[in-house]
C-alpha cells in the first residue's frame, strides 16, 4: 500500500471542485519535494472509500490574524480538485487520471503528497508524450506533453519579453520532430531567430529564396499590394483589377481544362503582360474621359513599381511565367520532407507594407493544402509575435490575415492543421483566436491586463497558479490545458547553445567599451541596407 503521507488539515467545505481545508497550526512539508504541500501549487490529497483525490493549492489565508507573537491561528487552504487515483482491488492506487468521479466529505483528512504521491500525478502518459523539462513541485520529476493532445487542439507560449519564450518555442519543436522525423512545421519567424536553432535539419527560406508568385494571390491580398487609393477611389480599382484578372486567367493557355469553374481568386498563372495590355485597350476605348482612365492609370503605374522594385522580386517574377505551385508547395510545406521537417519563412527582409500580405498567403494556404489533401500532410504552423497578425482590435491588421488565422483556429484540427500561437501580448491578439489554443503554456507576465486575458482564456480553474505569473522565473511557465496530463508550473530543460534562437538581448555594456574604428564600417551597412540583404 502506498505510504499515507504526513496530516496537514482537514476538509472543512466542498463546493464543486473548490475544496477548502483547515490546516493543523504547524508547517508541513511533502517529504523530499521542492514545494511543500502548503504553498500555491502545491498539491494535496483527501482519501475517499473508492480513491485518492488530488488538489491544487490556490490560495492561502489566516482570516483572523492573532495579535500576540506565538498565539494560535486559524489557518485556511482553498485547493482545486484536479483528479483521482481509482483504487485496485489490493486497496493501493492505480493510474492518475484527470477529473474526480468521488469527493471528500467534510472532516475527511487532509494529507501532504509524498513522491510516490508526485510520481503518479506526473507520470509519463501511456500515449505518445515528449519531456520537455521538470515540475516545480519536485524537480527529479520529468514534464510531460501529450504530443496528439497538444497539436490536434492548438496551443499557445505567452510570456512577456526576455521570459524565455523562444527558447521555449525551439525546445517543444526539437522534442516533436526527434519523435517524429518526417513531420511537417512551418515556423513564421519575424525576427530571423529559429534559423540558428535547427542547423541543417530546417529549409530556410528568406526573401532572396522565397517563391510567392503574385497569380497565387486572391484579390483581396492582391489589392492590398497593387492598390494604394482609399473610399470611393479604392472601390473603383478594385472593381477594374477584379475583371482585368479574370480576363489574364481566361486568356492563359494552361487555365483551358478549369475555365467553367475558374474565379478571380482561383490559384492559377497568367501574364503581368497581358494585364498591362488589358489595361492600355481599356484606356484606348475610352478616349479622353479622365474620370474613368483614372483607376487604370493608377493600376500600370503602381504595376511598373512593383515589377522594378527587387525587394518584390519573391512575389512579381520575370517575364517567364510557369505553373511551379506544386514546388512552391513542396518546398515550404516539406513534402517530401528530405530530412528536413521544419521550414523556417525568415519574414525581416519582407518590406513591411506587404508583410501581413505574405503571411495571409502562407496562413491560407497551409489550411487549403491540409483541406484539399483530406489531412494527408498534417502540419503545424507556428506564428511568431501572433498579436502582429491578428490584433484584437479590428481597426488594426490585415482582415485577410485574421481571416486565415482564425480559420486555423476553429476549423484546422478537422484537417490536421495545427496552431502554435506565440505572443509576449496576449491582451492584444484576437480572443477568439486565443480561445481556441487548448493548452496555454504561460511564462512570465507582468503586465495586469495580459495576466487577466490569460486566466479569462483558460479552461480550468487555476487562479492561484496564474496569480504567480508576474515571479516566474525565466524559463518556468505555468501550463494548463488539454496537452498535459494536469495542470503544472514547470521549468523548461536547458536548451545547448546551438539549439537557442538568436533572441538574446544586446549586450550594451559589453559593446560600449569599444568604439567603431574601421573608416569601412558604415559603408558597408550602408550598402547592405540598400541592398535589402544582412
Amino acid at each position: 500500500m502506498a505510504e499515507t503521507g504526513c496530516k496537514i488539515g482537514r476538509v472543512v467545505s466542498v463546493s464543486g471542485a473548490q475544496i477548502i481545508a483547515l490546516l493543523d497550526d504547524r508547517k508541513s512539508g511533502n517529504g523530499s519535494a521542492d514545494v511543500p504541500a502548503t504553498q500555491i501549487g502545491g498539491l494535496v490529497k483527501m482519501l475517499t472509500p473508492a480513491s485518492t483525490v488530488y488538489g491544487m493549492v490556490s490560495g492561502l489565508s489566516i482570516p483572523i490574524p492573532a495579535q500576540d507573537e506565538g498565539a494560535s491561528e486559524m489557518k485556511i487552504a482553498e485547493f482545486e480538485a484536479i483528479g483521482e487515483c481509482m483504487n485496485d482491488t489490493n486497496g493501493g492506487p492505480a493510474s492518475f487520471r484527470r477529473g474526480v468521479s468521488v469527493f471528500p466529505e467534510l472532516g475527511d483528512d487532509v494529507f501532504a503528497t509524498t513522491q510516490e504521491d508526485l510520481s503518479h500525478v506526473y507520470a509519463r502518459p501511456a500515449v505518445p508524450s515528449i519531456g520537455i523539462g521538470t515540475v516545480h513541485q519536485d524537480r527529479s520529476l520529468p514534464a510531460f506533453l501529450l504530443t496528439d493532445d497538444l497539436l490536434g487542439k492548438h496551443f499557445a507560449i505567452l510570456g512577456t519579453t526576455g521570459s524565455g519564450k523562444s527558447c521555449a518555442v525551439a525546445l517543444i519543436l526539437h522534442a516533436l520532430l526527434e519523435q517524429n522525423p518526417n513531420a511537417h512545421v512551418v515556423v513564421l519567424d519575424p525576427h530571423n531567430e529559429y534559423a540558428h536553432a535547427f542547423g541543417d535539419m530546417a529549409e530556410v527560406i528568406d526573401p532572396d529564396t522565397l517563391e510567392l508568385p503574385y497569380w497565387l494571390l486572391t484579390l483581396e491580398e492582391l489589392a492590398e499590394v497593387a492598390l494604394s487609393s482609399k473610399g470611393d477611389e479604392r472601390a473603383a480599382d478594385t472593381a477594374v483589377l477584379s475583371e482585368l484578372i479574370q480576363k489574364c486567367k481566361q486568356e492563359f493557355p494552361g487555365n483551358a481544362d478549369i475555365a467553367e469553374t475558374l474565379t478571380v481568386d482561383t490559384p492559377v498563372p497568367y501574364r503581368l503582360g497581358d494585364f498591362t495590355r488589358l489595361i492600355n485597350e481599356a484606356m484606348g476605348k475610352l478616349g479622353g474621359k479622365p474620370e474613368a482612365l483614372a483607376p487604370y492609370q493608377r493600376l500600370k503605374a503602381r504595376l511598373e513599381t512593383l515589377e522594378t522594385d527587387r525587394r518584390f522580386a519573391f512575389m512579381f517574377e520575370g517575364l517567364n511565367v510557369r505553373d511551379n505551385m506544386a514546388k512552391v508547395l513542396s518546398r515550404i510545406f516539406r513534402v517530401p520532407v528530405s530530412g528536413k521537417p521544419i521550414s523556417i519563412i525568415n519574414l525581416s527582409g519582407v518590406p513591411s507594407e506587404i508583410l501581413n500580405v505574405v503571411v495571409s498567403v502562407l496562413c491560407r494556404m497551409t489550411f487549403d493544402l491540409a483541406l484539399w489533401s483530406d489531412g494527408a500532410v498534417p502540419t503545424l504552423l507556428v506564428c511568431e509575435e501572433a498579436h502582429r497578425y491578428a490584433p484584437q482590435d479590428i481597426a488594426l491588421g490585415f482582415e485577410p490575415t485574421k481571416r486565415a488565422l482564425s480559420r486555423i483556429a476553429k476549423e484546422g484540427r478537422k484537417y490536421g492543421v495545427s496552431l502554435c500561437v506565440v505572443s509576449q501580448r496576449p491582451s492584444e491578439l484576437a480572443t477568439d483566436i486565443l480561445s481556441q489554443c487548448n493548452t496555454i503554456f504561460a511564462l512570465r507576465l507582468s503586465n495586469q491586463k495580459d495576466q487577466e486575458f490569460v486566466q479569462s482564456a483558460m479552461s480550468e480553474c487555476t487562479v492561484g497558479l496564474i496569480d504567480s505569473l508576474p515571479s516566474l522565473l525565466n524559463t518556468e511557465a505555468i501550463v494548463v490545458g488539454e496537452g498535459v496530463s494536469v495542470p503544472m508550473r514547470m521549468c523548461f530543460n536547458d536548451l545547448p547553445e546551438a539549439r537557442r534562437p538568436l533572441s538574446g538581448t544586446a549586450g550594451f555594456s559589453a559593446a560600449w567599451q569599444e568604439d567603431q574604428q574601421s573608416d569601412t564600417f558604415l559603408e558597408e551597412i550602408v550598402a547592405r541596407w540598400r541592398r535589402q540583404r544582412r
